[in-house]
């Protein structure tokens, strides 16, 4: 993190000295500041080449521990999906499973049980029926 701070804090510092310079010459405008981007983009390759090395290593390390991560996780999956297809159940969570939950919906396709209304059907209302009583 902290090359790259060091490269961007220099471009930066290139980019200002080079609008600087061309000022006092004469450029002003959009001029000014495509030069001073065209002026800072060559210097900065030529003089910060160290310095880009150095951020470009760093990242490199940096991201060489995510793709580890990743790959795990790849493989993780691989190994659920492979379960699956083969027709093993994956290691259940922890706790119950959501349909032997109290008053958990039946399953799609499932005949109701007798005494429960049928899907679309509609259900009387408790408050209505207690006024009724």
């Amino acid at each position: 993190m902290r090359s790259t701070i060091a490269y961007t804090t220099a471009r930066i510092l290139l980019f200002v000295a080079a609008t600087g310079v061309l000022y006092v010459i004469g450029a002003r405008g959009l001029l000014l500041l495509g030069l001073a981007l065209l002026v800072s983009g060559i210097a900065s390759y030529v003089l910060l080449s160290r310095q880009r090395d150095a951020m470009s290593g760093a990242l490199t390390a940096r991201l060489g521990g995510v793709r580890g991560r990743i790959s795990e996780f790849r493989t993780r999956l691989d190994d659920g999906t492979r379960a699956e297809d083969d027709g093993e159940e994956p290691a259940p969570a922890a706790g119950p499973a959501p349909a032997a939950a109290a008053g958990a919906a039946p399953q799609p396709g499932a005949a109701p049980q007798p005494g429960e209304p049928q899907p679309g059907e509609l259900q009387p209302d408790p408050a209505a029926e207690a006024g009724r009583a």
